[in-house]
């Protein structure tokens, strides 16, 4: 088990949408591509045909991606640009951020690091993007060339510390912050002691499946919220997903677009997040009957949610370092 978890409480004491959700979801998690320059083992696009599945569609159209932003920025939700691949591949990723900020939404960029030259990174340090994560995996080149099939280590290190070296420089506001995912192979104690003197923060993250991973991979399978207690999936009282062509999923886990909530381009995201379909899972999941969803039913990660131990702590936790 690992320790730094054991003693964090993730239940609630009460369940339901969150305060902040009550008229639109916090976070719109986007799938920005469907293109890497990695082939990360623990990725399920390494191991699955998704993203074949979207070779009409790799890049969000500008004017999808600008409607989401639009719609964040009305209710100062966050955009989180991850899913699919790796977003700074994206021919106008720093435009779309740029833009993003200056309608008022919040926009946390997931990264694997390796895109980042001074100017980009001036660029989006200057707009004040709210959090860029790292996803380093390793403290050393030899690990890194195992997890991180494709990258480079010392290309990594030199980005993250330039980016946190610009950030101090031109005093802006953005967290930045490292993760790594807990898994056979690595020590993650010392991926964390590498990483915590350099970023604001370093998430140790659960080996999650996705349905398409194998589990025994996981080098800590301690569940956050026990199953046979049912609790609610804290996701759909919070977020929802929307892949590149502006259809939403009910949630991160459903990577392949299985579920079907809407698309964006035909109705608001307010209105599909108080639609009949979230509505349906929420209830169910209130009356412990999640396990009757076909999807939640079949979720491996279900257990690695947490209601407390969550993205908004991570957050705060940066901000107060």
């Amino acid at each position: 088990m690992d320790k730094t978890k054991s003693h964090i409480e993730h239940k609630d004491d009460k369940y339901g949408i969150r305060k902040e959700a009550q008229e639109f979801p916090m976070m719109c998690v986007i799938s920005f591509v469907y293109v890497c320059n990695a082939k990360c083992p623990n990725c399920p696009y390494t191991n699955s045909k998704i993203r074949s599945d979207y070779k009409d569609r790799q890049f969000m159209k500008e004017e999808t991606f600008k409607v989401i932003a639009d719609q964040c920025g009305e209710f100062n939700a966050w955009i989180r640009m991850s899913g699919g691949g790796e977003p700074m591949l994206h021919p106008k990723a720093v435009e779309l951020m740029e833009y993003a900020k200056k309608v008022g939404a919040k926009v946390g960029l997931i990264t694997n690091g390796s895109k980042f030259s001074e100017k980009n990174s001036r660029r989006l340090l200057e707009v004040q993007v709210d959090m860029i994560e790292f996803s380093v995996d390793a403290s050393d080149s030899e690990t890194y060339s195992r997890v991180r099939k494709g990258l480079n280590w010392d290309t990594l290190v030199k980005n993250v510390k330039r980016m946190v070296e610009l950030r101090n420089k031109l005093k802006s506001s953005t967290k930045i912050i490292a993760s790594g995912v807990n898994q056979v192979g690595v020590s993650i104690d010392k991926v964390a002691e590498f990483w915590e003197p350099i970023v604001d923060n370093f998430q140790k993250r659960k080996y999650l499946t996705w349905g398409i991973n194998d589990p025994i991979k996981s080098a800590d399978q301690t569940p956050y919220l026990p199953p046979e207690e049912k609790i609610p999936c804290p996701f759909i009282f919070e977020r929802l997903n929307i892949d590149s062509r502006g259809k939403i999923m009910v949630c991160g886990f459903d990577i392949a677009a299985i579920t079907d909530m809407g698309n964006m381009h035909e109705k608001s995201i307010r209105d599909i997040w108080h639609g009949e379909g979230f509505e349906y899972y929420r209830t169910m999941h209130l009356a412990k009957r999640g396990d009757e969803i076909e999807l939640c039913k079949n979720c491996p990660d279900w257990k690695y949610r947490s209601w407390k131990h969550n993205y908004w702590k991570i957050v705060k936790d940066a901000e107060r370092k």
